[in-house]
């Protein structure tokens, strides 16, 4: 979900925010933003400014959410796994231009072209010409057996959207690929390469990968608020998808992550140790996939596109770099000015309001250090989104009252229950469950709901996993007895983050 805003009026400048102000701040955005609990930093000039937590970790404990409180950072883990490429490629061991299949023999994609020619850049720079979020089901919802193997093979099926190299595409499954490269290459997992190679030596201590994250004290718990109030949510299980969302850190650490990055790759007491080479800092903040063109008169933006692990932009004629991240519960936000030596990071355990808190603050602080005025970005910000959610709450409630009105027409439940197949997903079941129609994954146990009629051969699935707002559509085709042949799925919600229809679902069985 983007938020953008065009302000046309030029604004006053006023003097950078106090920490009295960002206490207020961060205040007023956890309330207006229904967020249970929050953690921000502040670097400037080299020096940690500020360093808070606020609100609580769970609703139901209400402990205080403080400075080493643990967040999933999500997809913030990009930025440690384009750096462990760089680490890498400084040792020699890769190039950025190597074939991904020369790594990983078995990689396939749709076209054979794009096969011979798919790079490491282009695992890492979401310019592939598959559609955005492909894949994603192998690990949202989480408690799927979907293995590595399964990641690397599964390519073959999906089919492009975009031209090769012309358009971005958000892809976070390549972003797993890129971490059996880091695996192979290295010779340890990635989770172990980027804890040992990364976060150790930045003594990032309470920072935590995938696989080895065991320490539950002081962690934020996840959150939603779709319900008009806090719950909530049982804690989301990244598994294989740890190169692409799976760390676990906290402002304290995470202050020291913007500092390595604004010492473009020092740390250190005296920035006597490189992690990595000024040239790969280069490349990491590169632009390497343009996004389409959204100026923004307030910022005087001229420029936006995707580096290695970064959004890349300039504002107020500077070089904005920053990176959102969220799973089920979670959301955090890291943006750096480095034109003036300037990180802000923020952690949050509530997923809806999240993504409008740390926009929010972010916002509200970076406009003081660039000489703007305070618009209001909470206010403004709670107002986009309670459209939006009015949005969406809008066009399910349409679908589930249409499904009310038509719930005394007949159908026969035997014309579509079977198991169903994809090459890449495997198999679906469709069964009676007290007369009434149900689906169920056999690979993603938590993808099971009931089945709805809603028109024709239409049916809306309300899935029993609540914690993302993922309920679909299933329109099955026939053969000439009546019988079902095939499925196509697609979200019910637009822009949902759940690829459904890069499902091909074929009968396997009668």
């Amino acid at each position: 979900m983007y938020l953008c805003l065009i302000i046309f009026n030029p604004i006053p400048n006023i003097a950078q925010l106090s920490p009295k102000n960002i206490d207020s701040l961060m205040e007023v955005a956890l309330e207006k933003f229904m967020v249970a609990g929050a953690s921000i930093a502040i670097v400037k000039d080299g020096e940690i400014i500020h360093q808070k937590g606020y609100g609580i970790t769970s609703i139901e404990t209400s402990e205080p959410v403080n400075e080493y409180t643990n967040f999933q950072i999500a997809s913030n883990t990009k930025a440690f796994t384009t750096t462990a490429l760089s680490i890498l490629v400084d040792e020699g061991k890769l190039k950025w231009t190597d074939k991904v299949k020369d790594h990983i023999s078995e990689f396939k994609m749709y076209d054979d072209y794009v096969t011979e020619n798919f790079n490491i850049h282009d695992l890492i720079t979401h310019r592939s010409g598959l559609d955005a979020g492909v894949g994603n089901l192998m690990f949202f919802p989480d408690g799927s057996d979907f293995t590595i193997d399964d990641v690397v093979t599964c390519f073959q099926y999906f089919k492009p959207v975009s031209a090769f190299r012309t358009k971005f595409g958000y892809d976070d499954i390549l972003y797993v690929v890129a971490g059996e490269i880091i695996a192979r290459t290295s010779g340890m997992s990635y989770d172990a390469f980027v804890q040992n190679r990364i976060i150790d030596p930045l003594q990032m201590k309470r920072t935590s990968v995938g696989s080895l994250h065991k320490d539950e004290s002081n962690m934020a718990k996840p959150h939603s608020s779709d319900s008009g109030a806090l719950e909530t949510l049982t804690p989301f299980k990244i598994s294989i998808g740890s190169p692409a969302g799976g760390i676990y850190s906290n402002v304290v650490d995470m202050s020291k992550w913007m500092l390595l990055w604004l010492n473009k790759g020092k740390y250190g007491n005296d920035m006597e140790s490189q992690l990595f080479s000024n040239n790969n800092y280069n490349e990491m903040w590169r632009l390497h996939t343009v996004f389409e063109n959204n100026p923004s008169p307030r910022y005087n933006t001229h420029f936006s596109g995707y580096g290695l692990g970064w959004v890349l932009s300039d504002e107020m004629g500077h070089l904005k770099v920053m990176h959102n991240g969220g799973v089920p519960g979670m959301m955090s936000s890291i943006t750096m000015y480095p034109d003036i030596n300037l990180g802000i990071v923020v952690l949050t355990n509530t997923h809806n309001g999240g993504i409008g808190l740390v926009t929010a603050v972010t916002n509200s602080i970076a406009d003081s250090y660039l000489g703007l005025g305070d618009i209001g970005w909470v206010n403004i910000l709670a107002g986009i989104l309670s459209q939006g959610s009015a949005m969406f709450n809008e066009t399910t409630q349409n679908v589930w009252l249409k499904v009310e009105s038509v719930k005394d027409i007949k159908i026969n439940n035997k014309n579509f229950v079977g198991v169903f197949e994809d090459n890449w997903f495997g198999k679906v079941e469709v069964f009676e469950k007290n007369n009434e129609l149900w689906i169920k994954s056999y690979r993603s146990p938590q993808l099971i709901g009931q089945m709805f009629f809603y028109s024709d051969n239409t049916f809306a699935i309300k899935w029993k996993y609540r914690a993302m707002n993922c309920d679909a559509f299933a329109t099955f085709l026939f053969d000439n007895e009546g019988i079902a042949q095939s499925i196509q799925m697609m979200s019910i919600l637009p822009n949902a983050d759940f690829d459904f229809q890069d499902l091909d679902l074929k009968r396997v069985n009668n």
